[in-house]
């Protein structure tokens, strides 16, 4: 998946990676895509009500290694 701008929210606790979401967000374009790595397993349940109470597209989320990726779709 491309993504526009990667934000590193590794080794951060909730809240912090939406924090820094949100930060990031409004860094880029609407109908750009915001690729997000964190390591809280809070942050899944965490980025995907933000997606959407925000009206952004969680397009697709993966785990490897204990690193969860996001890509955030903004509206």
């Amino acid at each position: 998946m491309n993504a526009d701008k990667v934000l590193d929210a590794k080794g951060m606790a909730c809240p912090m990676p939406i924090v820094k979401t949100k930060k990031a967000m409004n860094d880029i374009e609407s109908g750009q895509v915001l690729e997000i790595h964190a390591t809280d397993q809070g942050a899944k349940a965490d980025l995907a009500a933000w997606s959407k109470s925000g009206g952004h597209e969680l397009v697709d989320q993966s785990e490897d290694d204990g690193v969860l990726k996001f890509w955030i779709k903004k509206k």
